[in-house]
């Protein structure tokens, strides 16, 4: 058994042969070894509790938003996932108050 590494590229669907790749890896059994053992309860539960603080910082919400057409064109222009760079902007500037208060001038 070895490791297949697969690129997908955002927007697009993993080819045929990788999702059966994937569906045969996920009815083998797992192995655990003395270099990969099984987890315990607690490590899970943390792990858990990881996962979903995660996933509750990275959820978004829809909102509406006013803005000028030649910026949307601007982002419109950097393809698919324009709105998650519009997302990513906004975060800067909410991490850098710098930012902000140039703006707000």
């Amino acid at each position: 058994m070895g490791i297949i590494k697969s690129t997908v590229r955002v927007g697009e669907k993993p080819p045929k042969e990788v999702v059966k790749r994937l569906k045969q890896a996920a009815r083998r059994s797992i192995n655990y070894t003395e270099e990969a053992p099984r987890s315990s309860p607690e490590a899970l539960k943390e792990f858990a509790q990881l996962a979903a603080e995660r996933n509750h910082r990275k959820k978004k919400q829809t909102i509406t938003i006013r803005i000028t057409p030649d910026v949307l064109e601007s982002y419109k222009t950097m393809g698919s996932g324009y709105t998650g760079i519009m997302s990513d902007v906004l975060q800067y500037a909410v991490n850098n108050p710098s930012v902000l208060t140039a703006a707000t001038k």
